[in-house]
């Protein structure tokens, strides 16, 4: 007669037949390293690594100016007159005293020699009166009239010369000049404009910035624009003028700085991409932007320890661009992060690090190479 096993039989069969499974399951995670899901052993991620690195960050704030000529003044004439000739290019650049216009002067001219004239006869009188002044020929009193008549000829001579000069119409600074606004024949009146002076060898950009930045914005502080005519070329100033005033609907300060134009080719009406330096740091560490990501308010990064294995590791930011970020507190110099293929990585995960663009390859792919401060 058949007799079912006893339950302690049972028990003490399985048990002898799971020892040997766990055994091998033990030493197959001993062996494997870091496991999946499943209990299988995950291979070496790739990533790319990049070590924290010490240099020169600004703290910087850009907007978008327009570039305006340093002094734009229009030339105009001061005496009514025919105009005689306009010796100069439209367009062209004029030095300082350079002759833009001619008008007729040869009233100008007569009432100057008059009045010369009249000045040196009134010196002769005012010689000969000093003589017979001192031989008690003619009294002091008339000496003196003399004197008076000598100082009103020479005050007319002088301005007889300066309405003659006038006729000379000269740039009063070197700049490039307009268009014509009139030809050569035609009679002007006082204060009818003949062209226009645009001054280029210096130039400002008018620009706007946000008012959290007014106490950091003063003269002399540093900026750098690009416009869109030369793209890869950069022009350097600094702040000359912050408006004290906040504009109460934008909340923001109307900024003027001043930018050297030695080539002239910044000219007025161009559009400029501001950047002004509020401050910088010679020694900052940094490390590649993309190889910082967030979770919720903090930022970390994925460290690279010496046996291949990645840790996760809060940092601290500071200035932040497009290619790279300040670190900081959280990293010393030269740790070395995972830069971009962190998505699959996890605490304690293997990786194998890549070659960047620049830095070759680790051999057999083992654990970089320690990187000191």
């Amino acid at each position: 007669m058949n007799r079912s096993p006893s339950p302690i039989t049972v028990t003490t069969a399985a048990r002898r037949l799971a020892a040997p499974l766990l055994a091998f399951a033990i030493a197959s995670c001993a062996k494997g390293g870091a496991r999946g899901p499943g209990g299988f052993a995950m291979p070496p991620t790739p990533v790319e690594v990049a070590a924290a690195r010490s240099q020169s960050v600004r703290d910087q704030f850009r907007a978008l100016g327009s570039i305006q000529s340093d002094a734009t003044i229009q030339i105009v004439s001061e005496l009514s007159a025919t105009v005689t000739s306009l010796p100069f290019e439209e367009g062209h650049a004029a030095a300082e005293g350079a002759l833009l216009a001619q008008l007729d002067d040869r009233e100008f001219r007569a009432e100057a020699e008059r009045a010369e004239a009249q000045r040196d006869q009134a010196r002769a009188n005012y010689e000969r009166a000093l003589k017979l002044a001192a031989q008690n020929t003619i009294s002091p009193q008339e000496a003196e009239d003399a004197h008076t008549a000598l100082k009103v000829a020479e005050a007319d001579a002088a301005l007889a010369g300066a309405r003659l000069e006038k006729t000379r119409i000269r740039a009063p600074w070197p700049g490039l000049v307009g268009v014509r606004r009139v030809s050569s024949g035609a009679y002007l009146k006082a204060g009818d404009v003949i062209t226009e002076l645009t001054r280029v060898d210096q130039m400002k950009v008018v620009f706007s910035a946000p008012e959290r930045y007014a106490s950091l914005l003063r003269p002399g502080v540093a900026v750098v624009i690009t416009t869109p005519p030369y793209p890869d070329e950069s022009f350097a100033g600094d702040v000359s003028a912050v408006n004290p005033v906040v504009d109460p609907q934008s909340r923001s300060i109307q900024v003027v700085a001043r930018i050297r134009n030695a080539a002239g080719k910044l000219r007025p009406g161009m559009s400029a991409d501001v950047a002004v330096t509020l401050a910088e740091r010679t020694r900052a560490l940094v490390v590649p932007d993309e190889a910082v990501f967030a979770e919720g308010n903090q930022s970390f990064v994925y460290v690279v320890k010496d046996d291949s294995t990645v840790t996760r590791t809060a940092v601290v930011l500071g200035t932040r661009d497009s290619s790279q970020v300040e670190i900081v507190r959280g990293l010393a110099a030269g740790t070395r992060v995972v830069r971009a293929g962190y998505q699959k990585l996890y605490e304690g995960a293997h990786i194998m690090p890549v070659a960047e663009a620049g830095e070759p390859a680790p051999r057999g792919g083992g654990a970089p190479a320690k990187h000191g401060p």
